[in-house]
Parts: structure tokens; C-alpha cells; sequence
């Protein structure tokens, strides 16, 4: 199964990827669409690993990372946003401002926002999804020590 940690997205390429293995002069990836088409990234491109994303806020920590949002999005929206990248910017900032009311405006712009519906769009479509396992094996638990 995948973890956010498997999986990553580079700069001026659209999708997400599946992080295989690293080479000699960078990174082997594989998209995870249905072409499943391989790539291999030099160490000057910029990749970033889903699991190392956070989104600003005002909170003391400053940031909220991606996973904990996608859990959040997930928990309020089942798999289904009725968001894409083409939506309009006033719904995708009132759409984040309801899952992460104290996000920072300032520095998230609206693309950012799109990249955060387009891969929880593209992740929700997934079977098991990579963000719900915790949060599923937290349930189970929570049931067995009610049980006893």
C-alpha cells in the first residue's frame, strides 16, 4: 500500500508519482495514472515528497501538514469535493477556509488550493487511500477498547 511518503510531485509536470527508487543522477518515478509511464527526475528538479508538505497557517506551529488535511477533507467530503482545478477561486478559498479555518491567506494563493483539490481528487480515487489508513486503524482501536 502507499504512504504519502511514496509519493511525489515535481515541478512542471501535472500528476502525482509513485516514487520507485533512486538512480545515479536522480530519481525513478512512475505516474499514477493508468499509463503507469516511468521517469526519471536529475537531482535538479524539483520534487517534493507529499509526506514533507505543509499548508500555512496562523496556528502556533505555523503550518498544518498536507496529510493531516487530506484526512480532514476526507472525514467532510467522503472521496467527493465537487472541486476541480477549474473551479472558481472564491469556492476553492471558502472550500479551504471550511477544512482549515485558520489558514493563512497571505501565503496560500489560489493554486496552491487547486494542487490541493486536483491531488486529493486524484489520491480519493485510490483503493485504500493513502491518507484514511491511520485514521481507520485509530477507529478499529477506539471500538476494541470500547468492547472490553
Amino acid at each position: 500500500m502507499l504512504k504519502l511518503s511514496d509519493i511525489a510531485a515535481v515541478a512542471g509536470k501535472g500528476g502525482l508519482f509513485k516514487v520507485v527508487k533512486p538512480s545515479k543522477t536522480g530519481v525513478i518515478l512512475e505516474s499514477l495514472d493508468e499509463q503507469k509511464s516511468k521517469l526519471v527526475v536529475g537531482a535538479s528538479a524539483q520534487v517534493s515528497v507529499l509526506s514533507e508538505i505543509s499548508i500555512y497557517t496562523h496556528s502556533a506551529e505555523g503550518a498544518t501538514a498536507l496529510e493531516e488535511v487530506f484526512r480532514k477533507i476526507h472525514a467532510e467530503f467522503d472521496g467527493d469535493t465537487g472541486l476541480d482545478k477549474k473551479s472558481d477561486p472564491e469556492e476553492l478559498k471558502s472550500f479551504l477556509k471550511h477544512v482549515l479555518p485558520d489558514y493563512d491567506e497571505g501565503r496560500v494563493y489560489v493554486s496552491d488550493i487547486k494542487k490541493l483539490v486536483t491531488w486529493y481528487n486524484l489520491l480519493s480515487q485510490m483503493n485504500p487511500l493513502p491518507f484514511a489508513e491511520e485514521n481507520d486503524e485509530a477507529d478499529s482501536q477506539t471500538e476494541d477498547s470500547t468492547e472490553a
